[in-house]
């Protein structure tokens, strides 16, 4: 027999690349399990062709460094055919360590096949010298070699399923488990070896037509380090291109989660909004129509809230209704429904079992409300009146149920407030009233029902006339003319008031527009804008196209908002009291002086304009109170260069002192009512 001799230079290569081609299977392996659709058919090609040729190449830098005394070289055709077993042996293992489950007989199975495989490559490698004779090989190092392959492929196969996904250490572990996958190659192929036998004599055919051993050592080692390279460093950018996609994807989540949640709830106190409370009202309607389940409604309306706000500013308020919020969750089951829908008025749906149990609830509600509340180092006291309609006995509807639990609630208010009331029969004609305007209120638009009365606005000093306080009126069919103070909260608390307000704004600058037509031009024109109108957020856009309809100048339209309006938000107030200011409308704080006011905010705001409420100027005398509150905001309003109106003047001897204190312009009743545009005052003079 001829003695074989090995490159000692070439075993180690081979090792290492056994080595290096076990890692990059397990990692690819971890690529296809976690990949989907046609891009788990491209890394389970590529990992094939790469995983396949690394196996292969260690195999044949083993066959390399194999020398005999005689020249040897290798058949293209056989060698190719060896290449291709190796790499079909690769697609199927890594198709099997990616299903889901690898139960034990399949392993076993996957494990016959694989070694099978692994030792035909070998063994057709080994056929590729064309040796003639042909090679003798030792049975049982024959049959050891296989039993090897098939051994290692069970312990690749396991090793590679086990650490297919991400895990603690992932890449610690696959390394070592590369280096044990890499020896058992290796052993299986130098056993291989080792059973090969060659007489005395043998010539190796391939040696004459063939490809000559030392022509392809380094190509195939250089070639081969390069396709697992580049597969090793795809999967690890593709790796982090998936995490980094996995991370914006949770971050988007995360934020469609918050987006969501804002959309239903509150975003002061966190409780359910209108938006939520109307979609369990239908669940608890439709629970109650199958499942003959009862529920009731309790309207809550916090009393002595507004003196809160008034006395200690909206900040304090709102630290107020957050600590409410959260004493009203402790009343009632996690199940239950706490909704706000108001500034301070909260709807609760609480199942029941007999009308009883809503008055205990209610009475739960009430003392938690009692109990003082400590915000911003205020210790601040209020109570609540509750009214609680049951369903179905007061109504079959979402709007019966909570129009009924509302004049209940009235009528606890009425009756002494800090109590509650279930609602009677009795209380229909209310309910039903309220109702019916709620009904009424959103055709008057549509049936021209709305009209606007201007009161006129004089110079405090010279008497003439510049301009007019647009104030809505609405000609019910079967009431009569209605005042504001008599629709506008329905309006607000139905959402009408977005759209309502929409018109006076049109209107009055409809109206602006042809006074100034008929000669006019000084005349200017104030219009109210009540809260939800103010912070709705097509509001300046709807400014804008007034003024750019009717081509009246913003200068002559001043926006009059409460004191408290401004101040509720006083951020969001400002970027959007900021867009009119740079539209050029002016701004005027309405009702001064009887809200809460900062006057490190109040300077900041864009205002053009004060005005001081009617309750100052009603009692008005020199050595009164009042007069020293008056004089106050005169003397503000100079130092901040606001012109400043004053609103409620009823008699001469108010006109004379407003005048002499400073005011620049008046309005009230001594001077002028308010009155349909036909009527103002100096129109049919002009005409």
């Amino acid at each position: 027999m001829i003695s074989p001799s090995y490159d000692a230079l070439l075993v180690l290569f081979s090792l290492l690349v056994a080595i290096l081609a076990s890692y990059t299977a397990l990692d690819l392996a971890g690529r296809i399990a976690t990949a989907r659709g046609r891009y788990a058919h491209m890394w389970l090609a590529g990992g094939a062709v790469a995983m396949g040729l690394g196996i292969w190449s260690m195999h044949f830098v083993g066959m390399l460094a194999f020398q005999l005394p005689i020249p040897l070289g290798y058949d293209p055709a056989i060698t190719v055919g060896s290449l291709g077993i190796a790499i079909v042996a690769s697609a199927f293992a890594l198709r099997l360590v990616c299903q889901e489950h690898l139960p034990r007989r399949r392993l076993v199975m996957g494990a016959l096949v694989l070694g099978a495989a692994v030792a035909s490559m070998h063994y057709t490698g080994m056929a590729a010298l064309r040796m003639q004779p042909g090679i003798h090989y030792v049975p049982w190092l024959f049959a050891l070699s296989i039993g090897i392959a098939v051994a290692a492929s069970g312990v690749a196969l396991w090793i590679a399923f086990r650490l297919r996904r991400n895990m603690p250490r992932i890449h610690q572990l696959r390394l070592g488990a590369a280096v044990v996958m890499g020896v058992a190659i290796a052993a299986m192929h130098y056993t291989g070896m080792a059973a090969a036998q060659f007489p005395l004599g043998s010539v190796c055919g391939a040696a004459r037509d063939g490809v000559h051993s030392g022509t392809l050592a380094l190509p195939i080692l250089v070639i081969t380090v390069c396709v697992l390279a580049v597969a090793l460093i795809t999967s690890v950018l593709d790796m982090r291109l998936e995490m980094r996609t996995a991370v914006l994807a949770q971050a988007l989540g995360v934020a469609n989660e918050e987006l969501e949640f804002l959309a239903l709830h509150d975003k002061l106190t966190h409780l359910p909004n209108r938006a939520l409370l109307d979609d369990r009202f239908a669940q608890a309607i439709q629970a109650s129509a199958s499942q003959h389940a009862r529920f009731a409604v309790l309207f809550v309306d916090l009393d002595g809230f507004k003196g809160v706000n008034d006395t200690y500013g909206h900040h304090v308020g709102d630290g107020l209704l957050v600590e409410i919020a959260r004493r009203l969750r402790t009343v009632v089951r996690a199940d239950d429904t706490i909704s706000r829908v108001g500034g301070d008025e909260f709807v609760l749906l609480v199942r029941i079992d007999e009308p009883e149990d809503a008055g205990v609830i209610a009475e739960g509600l009430l003392e938690a409300l009692r109990e003082t509340v400590q915000v911003g180092g205020h210790a601040l006291h209020v109570s609540g009146s509750i009214g609680i309609a049951l369903h179905p006995a007061d109504g079959q509807d979402q709007d019966a149920l909570m129009s009924n639990a509302d004049a209940a609630m009235y009528h606890a208010k009425a009756a002494g407030r800090n109590a509650y009331c279930f609602f009677e029969r009795s209380m229909n004609h209310q309910a039903r009233t309220q109702q019916a305007l709620i009904q009424d209120l959103r055709g008057a638009l549509k049936h021209g029902q709305l009209e606007l009365h201007y009161q006129p606005k004089f110079a405090a000093v010279g008497g003439e006339l510049v301009g007019a306080e647009a104030l809505l009126r609405w000609n019910h069919p079967t009431h009569g003319q209605l005042m504001p103070d008599q629709f506008i909260t329905l309006a607000e608390k139905t959402g009408a008031i977005v759209p309502i307000g929409d018109w006076v704004l049109d209107e009055a600058c409809r109206q602006l527009a042809e006074w100034h037509a008929l000669g006019h031009m000084g005349w200017s024109m104030a219009v109210n804008l009540s809260a939800l109108q103010f912070c709705h957020a097509g509001m300046v856009e709807s400014v804008g196209r007034a003024l750019t309809r009717h081509g009246v100048p913003p200068g002559s339209l001043t926006l009059e908002i409460t004191e408290s309006t401004a101040m509720r938000d006083v951020e969001a107030s400002l970027a959007i009291l900021t867009q009119l200011d740079d539209m050029g409308v002016r701004i005027a704080i309405d009702d001064f002086g009887t809200g809460y006011s900062s006057l490190l905010h109040l300077k900041r705001i864009p205002a053009s304009e004060l005005k001081i409420d009617r309750g100052f100027v009603r009692d008005l005398a020199e050595d009164t109170e009042d007069a020293a509150i008056v004089s106050a905001i005169v003397a503000l309003g100079r130092t901040l260069k606001l012109q400043v109106v004053a609103e409620g003047v009823e008699t001469a001897a108010q006109r004379t002192f407003l005048a002499d204190l400073g005011c620049d312009a008046l309005q009230g009743y001594l001077l002028g009512r308010p009155m349909p545009a036909s009527q103002f005052p100096g129109v049919e003079q002009a005409g």
